[in-house]
């Protein structure tokens, strides 16, 4: 296993993680740099910039990396989304500051696409141990002059390169606010769409004829009724609460009646702890419900309509 030089104290931690996760790819499979070269497309120099932590490796690099060891490339790729994003929101002018791949730049170093042998670069000779004694085996022969003028520079096709892979990594985030944004919007307006539904459906209960057994009053309901706010204070006078609605003791309210009698009933009910509902003025089903459950609660005939002897258990 390769004994790796520690990386820099300042590398983010998001930076850190993918490159401890390649030198293991690496290390795994037993790979030199110049087979890593060979395999990968990316040059030697290239990769020991990248693993020693001077430049963030491109995408497809990665990517190659992750086939190499024979590993679902998904963790590996969104690892280096997060490195890319801790890489370039470093503080400007700190080492190596810039978009993945742009570290800075060394003397003949090629890019992917670009053959080794098209770089200026001498091989460090080799000793090889023989029965003859140790033999020193020559050093790979530079190659031939013009080629190095062939090789793009590298920081100009590693720029290209990320403003590449970066193009549809914007357009993804762009769609993804965007479905996010509708999403919002449209629950937004399904809930507007309820509480109007809802609303709607409150009105038409004032209104709504009393159902078979009952008695319906005639008073009308106005408008000014509908919406008028009531509340209760209740006091006790000459033996009697009241809620401060209506002195009322001997009339009759019942279903679809509305107005400042079905108030007090309705303050009444909830001193007596039954709940009508809201304190609405309003004579609906709930307020109906609660007065059925006080004649039962005070062993008188259960019509679910508030007359004399109701008001006068109501009023105790």
């Amino acid at each position: 296993m390769s004994r790796w030089k520690a990386l820099p104290a300042e590398l983010d931690p998001r930076v850190r993680q993918l490159l401890v996760r390649l030198r293991r790819l690496k290390d795994h499979n037993g790979l030199t740099m110049r087979q890593l070269a060979v395999r990968t497309g990316y040059s030697a120099k290239s990769w020991e910039r990248y693993l020693s932590g001077r430049s963030v490796p491109p995408r497809d690099a990665v990517e190659a990396m992750a086939r190499i060891g024979g590993e679902d490339p998904t963790r590996l790729l969104a690892l280096h989304e997060v490195a890319v994003a801790a890489w370039r929101d470093r503080p400007l002018g700190s080492p190596g500051h810039g978009a993945p791949g742009q570290g800075a730049p060394e003397e003949g170093v090629p890019e992917k696409g670009v053959p080794e042998h098209a770089v200026t670069e001498h091989a460090p000779a080799e000793t090889v141990t023989t029965d003859a004694g140790p033999s020193a085996v020559a050093a790979v022969a530079p190659a031939p002059a013009g080629a190095e003028a062939a090789a793009p520079e590298p920081e100009q096709a590693t720029t290209s390169a990320t403003r590449a892979a970066e193009g549809p990594r914007i357009s993804r985030r762009a769609l993804s606010i965007a479905l996010v944004s509708g999403s919002v919007a449209l629950v937004l307006a399904a809930s507007a769409a309820v509480l109007v539904a809802v609303r709607i459906m409150d009105d038409d209960k004032g209104g709504a004829p009393a159902p078979a057994g009952h008695a319906v009053s005639t008073a009308a309901t106005t408008p000014a009724a509908t919406r008028a706010a009531y509340s209760c204070h209740l006091a006790r006078a000459d033996g009697h609460w009241y809620a401060g609605n209506s002195r009322a003791t001997d009339s009759t309210v019942a279903y679809g009646d509305s107005g400042p009698q079905v108030a007090e009933v309705q303050c009444l009910l909830r001193r007596a702890g039954i709940s009508p509902g809201g304190i609405d003025g309003m004579f609906g089903p709930l307020t109906m419900g609660a007065v059925e459950r006080f004649q039962r609660q005070a062993h008188l005939d259960v019509d679910g309509i508030a007359g004399p002897r109701t008001w006068k258990a109501l009023r105790g």
